[in-house]
């Protein structure tokens, strides 16, 4: 690829990107890339991560960027995930977790060995340039600026939180120093820490990231769509000054169930959930369906959603294009449960290698154990 189809194939599907012109001039320099991305371990895995996620670290490499798959066990611990137990969420981290990311890559098309995870536990073991660039960091940032930072582990901004979860935020933008890795990826509800990464990235002595001139420079922060739950907005209609914090309100959730579409949901669960989702007719911007087939479905030019349904109700149409789809389904001429079918159908097949792959006697026992904890917890 050239410069410019790498940086198209890098770009594409993201919701922002810091910068386009650092991105662009470390590829005409031929800087090595270096990606990461970071998950809480938290349970099930869903599309949002599954596919959203996966989908652009399958970009990435094909992009020829050297990707990474971090398993944030402490972060998790700091939120209080899984029950807060440290060594249950390592285990998790290191079984189900990762062999559910890989699944996900396997459905997209990737290769899975082509993945490199890195634990936490295992980075931070035995680190002191770690934990001093921890305080590097720390230094040149401020309490307020921690404690509005909370966000991004779901938790809102004023809530009142234990002093453990102050250290989250720096401990985040630690991860992308110690590892030098020029570029962070997320979804767009981790901005704040990687803005926190660029503004301190020129002060910083400890571990300070270099390109191949030895200059600092700022990390590139890379942040994809978040997926739409499929429930029903707590407002609606939603005024058009609250659409954007809606929106981050209703991503998909583990916590909710019927919101998400986990990465092994039967056939008959995928139709079920997708049966029951808010979809209202001619609704284009806060509609989860439409939003679905927009990035997981018509990610690529050459892909199609096909609509199955009878003659008299407008008979078969494949759509080659998400502009056609949301053209017609704004018109009227595309019904909600038409959508709604064919989007499952399509999930359906997409997440068929996932669902195999826990089929697997030891990684299906793993999804057992996992699924047993929640219930427990």
């Amino acid at each position: 690829m050239n410069v410019d189809e790498r940086f198209d194939l890098i770009t594409r599907n993201l919701e922002e990107v810091l910068t386009n012109e650092e991105l662009l001039e470390m590829l005409k320099n031929k800087e090595k890339l270096t990606h990461y991305i970071g998950f809480e371990i938290s349970g099930k895995i869903h599309i949002g991560s599954g596919l959203m996620c996966m989908s652009k670290v399958k970009d990435f490499i094909d992009a020829g960027i050297d990707c990474s798959i971090f398993l944030a066990d402490w972060h998790a611990w700091i939120n209080d995930k899984l029950g807060g137990d440290r060594e249950i969420i390592k285990k998790i981290a290191a079984g189900y977790f990762k062999e559910g990311l890989k699944a996900s890559f396997k459905c997209l098309g990737g290769d899975p060995e082509k993945l490199k995870f890195v634990l936490g536990s295992d980075l931070y073991h035995h680190n002191d340039n770690y934990w001093a660039s921890l305080i590097d960091i720390s230094k040149h940032t401020t309490l307020g600026r921690m404690q509005r930072s909370i966000t991004i582990m779901g938790r809102k901004e004023g809530e009142s939180v234990d002093f453990a979860k102050l250290i989250y935020p720096p401990m985040q933008v630690a991860d992308i120093f110690i590892q030098e890795l020029n570029i962070a990826h997320a979804g767009l509800d981790q901005r704040k820490a990687h803005v926190i990464a660029r503004d301190v990235a020129l002060q910083l002595k400890v571990k300070p990231l270099l390109n191949k001139n030895k200059d600092k420079i700022k990390p590139i922060a890379l942040h994809h769509h978040l997926i739409l739950g499929l429930q029903k907005p707590s407002i609606w209609p939603i005024p058009k000054d609250k659409m954007q914090e809606l929106w981050g309100s209703m991503k998909m959730s583990k916590s909710v169930p019927d919101s998400a579409i986990f990465i092994t949901d039967s056939p008959e669960e995928i139709k079920r959930k997708l049966n029951k989702a808010f979809c209202p007719e001619n609704e284009v911007e806060f509609n989860s369906v439409l939003d679905w087939a927009k990035y997981l479905i018509f990610r690529n030019e050459k892909d199609k959603l096909k609509i199955e349904r009878p003659s008299k109700f407008g008979g078969k149409v494949i759509y080659n294009s998400y502009r056609d789809l949301e053209k017609d389904f704004l018109e009227g001429k595309l019904h909600p449960m038409d959508l709604k079918n064919a989007v499952a159908n399509e999930l359906i097949d997409v997440l068929e290698p996932a669902r195999k792959y826990f089929e697997s006697p030891k990684i299906k026992k793993m999804k057992e154990e996992m699924e047993k904890l929640l219930v427990t917890r």
